[in-house]
């Protein structure tokens, strides 16, 4: 069993509905495909405080509120990703890609149509219950 990487991803939702998704650049692994804006949790770090970390550092965003989404274990054949995901409710700024990526609002419905990593999959499908909740 390989290391477990712990990452902190953010649902960030405006108040239209529409949620916050980055192309991953195409040299990463699952270049090209879109994700919810994150990063791994440093050592010493809450999921929260690296999840605001991430989230100024990759979109130019200033969290202002959380709440807990759901938590996902993933296994890669060369490594094992922990997504703890959070909703961001609140945040000052305007999105951007800091790091060069494409960042788009986009409606729930369309979530579907974008590719995202396989790791992905149970994050959509909790928004989407989330959605109808």
């Amino acid at each position: 069993m390989g290391k477990v990487i712990h990452v902190a991803v953010g649902v960030v939702v405006r108040e239209d509905g529409r949620i916050l998704i980055a192309r991953r650049p195409d040299h990463l692994h699952m270049g090209g495909r879109w994700e919810f804006p994150g990063g791994k949790v440093e050592e010493g770090e809450t999921v929260q405080q690296a999840l605001a970390r991430e989230l100024r550092e990759e979109v130019a965003l200033e969290v202002r509120q959380l709440q807990p989404l759901t938590e996902i274990r993933h296994d890669y054949p060369e490594k094992t990703v922990l997504l703890d995901t959070w909703w961001v409710t609140e945040f000052e700024g305007e999105a951007e890609g800091s790091e060069g990526q494409q960042v788009i609002w986009v409606a729930v419905d369309e979530l579907e149509n974008r590719r995202f990593p396989d790791a992905n999959g149970p994050i959509l499908e909790a928004i989407q219950s989330a959605k109808h909740a």
